[in-house]
């Protein structure tokens, strides 16, 4: 079979630790023996971004702007411990959040649901889809350590030069710590219309949900954008698809979630929606099993994996050890880029590819053979538990036998 021809390339993201490894290994085996892959590359592993100052980064989000689609491997976000293993100049910042801050996207990140996985909270039934505010707060925030005897206040200077000042705290009795954090009106507007969008493209409720009661400023402007533009703009499209949007505080939403059997999208802050989409997608099994995409006001798309980049089972690869870790989040974050750039191109076989990876995973499962952590979870009677590589393969040759009638180029 002639391999799928691709028209624009995609943007490649490579990532850190055994993440990086699973990239090399599905491109091998799942992508390039069917299509005439086509990427423009950027190497995100830690140990680049600090030669190039982070630069790469940078490069890679304006890349992402020229060609419209991303995708992107899981990457390392520096703490002490990881200044000392990688020698860095720096403890760089999430290079997720210069992406998000450069495009200036909405996450939304769904479970991956197959049979004889059964979510840890038995109610739920249906997906449900955290869309995440991919600018501001605290990861684009400003950290002080401040001495004690200090005063911290915060300033604001308006376009005459006018200043305002709150005081934040006074530190005399005790040295502290002090973080600024903020937001824009246009950002948070856009992440306002892309979660109606999306609602209606998918025939899904939205949910939104802050701390208003305690951050009335701050929370609360969040809430007053989000009913604005509702009213004037998705109120009546809404009623007539049958879909409604809802507003609660974070804490009654969660107690919500949890009594509730999933099918919506819910709408979060950037830090409530990272902690959020890891917790929703461990209770349906596997913070593996999570997919992940980027979108952004003018279309753009960057598809990744919810998790991180599965440091334990690096540290055992380097060693020699066996491994069995999860790859499904990762060939789901190839396979929807490769379907947006066929949506986009108008390649309808790069896209029916797309559809059967995704399928030849899913069955691979059903039928009985899974990694480590989904076979400590699933409910089939008849289960192997494969490592790492021998998963892959065994997708791969599963593909293999569906892929002619998708056709070559």
């Amino acid at each position: 079979m002639a391999k799928i021809r691709m028209k624009t390339p995609l943007v490649e993201m490579d990532g850190d630790e055994m993440t990086r490894v699973i990239w090399q290994m599905i491109k091998d085996r799942l992508i390039t023996p069917f299509v005439d892959l086509k990427t423009e590359y950027y190497d995100l592993g830690l140990a680049h971004r600090d030669e190039t100052g982070d630069q790469v980064t940078v490069d890679s989000a304006l890349a992402t702007k020229k060609y419209g689609v991303a995708v992107k491997c899981a990457t390392i976000t520096p703490n002490a411990a990881r200044m000392e293993e990688y020698h860095l100049h720096e403890m760089w910042k999430s290079p997720n959040a210069t992406i998000r801050a450069m495009l200036d996207g909405t996450v939304f990140r769904a479970p991956i649901m197959v049979k004889g996985l059964v979510p840890y909270i038995p109610t739920w039934k249906k997906p449900i889809t955290i869309a995440r505010h991919a600018y501001g707060d605290i990861y684009k925030s400003v950290e002080m350590n401040v001495p004690q005897g200090s005063k911290a206040e915060l300033v604001v200077t308006d376009p005459e030069g006018q200043e305002s000042r709150s005081l934040i705290f006074d530190f005399a009795p005790s040295a502290g710590i002090i973080q600024g954090i903020h937001n824009t009106d246009k950002s948070i507007t856009s992440f306002a219309r892309a979660c109606f969008n999306y609602g209606l493209s998918t025939h899904q409720d939205v949910w939104f949900a802050t701390k208003d009661t305690i951050s009335k400023t701050y929370d609360h402007h969040f809430k007053d954008i989000f009913a604005d533009i509702y009213e004037k703009e998705y109120k009546e499209k809404f009623e007539a698809a049958g879909i409604t949007y809802f507003y609660t505080l974070i804490d009654d939403a969660v107690a919500r979630v949890v009594r509730s059997e999933g099918g919506y999208i819910w709408a979060c802050k950037n830090y409530d929606g990272d902690v959020m989409s890891d917790m929703v997608a461990t209770a349906y099994g596997s913070l593996a099993m999570m997919t992940s995409v980027l979108v952004s006001p003018d279309g753009v798309f960057e598809y990744e994996a919810a998790h991180g980049t599965v440091q334990r089972h690096y540290y055992k690869y380097l060693k020699g050890e066996p491994t069995s870790t999860n790859s499904v989040a990762t060939i789901f974050a190839w396979s929807g880029a490769l379907r947006k750039r066929g949506e986009l191109d108008q390649l309808p076989k790069l896209m029916r590819f797309a559809d059967q990876l995704e399928k030849a995973t899913i069955e691979t499962i059903e039928e009985g053979v899974m990694t480590g952590d989904l076979y400590a979870s699933s409910q089939l009677e008849h289960k192997v538990k494969v490592g790492t590589e021998e998963f892959l393969k065994i997708v791969a040759n599963r593909l293999a036998a569906n892929v002619g009638i998708i056709g070559g180029e």
